[in-house]
């Protein structure tokens, strides 16, 4: 089970992984990180209506959430994860769904600790 102090709860902490972050995605899933300094690294989920009945929303929740709770302790501390859930990941095997998340999640923090330009081109 994902740790209560890794998990996104407010409409605040997910606003600012989508504002203030980055988007990378994959077939199944598209996840906003950003910078959050000071504070441990929190995780939250998003599954639309498109994605099936409750039933399998849920059960796409649950994936997410166990692989959050796997990887966490790997996770560098300070980041703010929004996870939204594509129609996609309805039909998605949990090795498929394993490998985007880790493949979105290395893509993201290697934006994110890239220095930025302070030139525009």
């Amino acid at each position: 089970m994902l740790p209560q102090r890794h998990r996104m709860r407010t409409s605040a902490e997910f606003s600012h992984a989508f504002r203030s972050g980055i988007r990378t995605g994959c077939r199944n899933i598209v996840v906003s990180t950003a910078k959050n300094p000071g504070k441990t690294t929190q995780v939250g989920f998003i599954v639309s209506k498109a994605v099936g009945n409750a039933v399998t929303r849920n059960l796409v929740k649950r994936r997410l959430r166990e692989l959050a709770a796997l990887t966490c302790a790997a996770h560098p501390e300070g980041y703010a994860i929004a996870v939204r859930a594509l129609p996609a990941s309805a039909s998605a095997s949990w090795d498929q769904l394993r490998r985007d998340y880790e493949s979105a999640l290395e893509t993201a923090f290697a934006k994110l600790d890239l220095p930025q330009s302070k030139e525009k081109p």
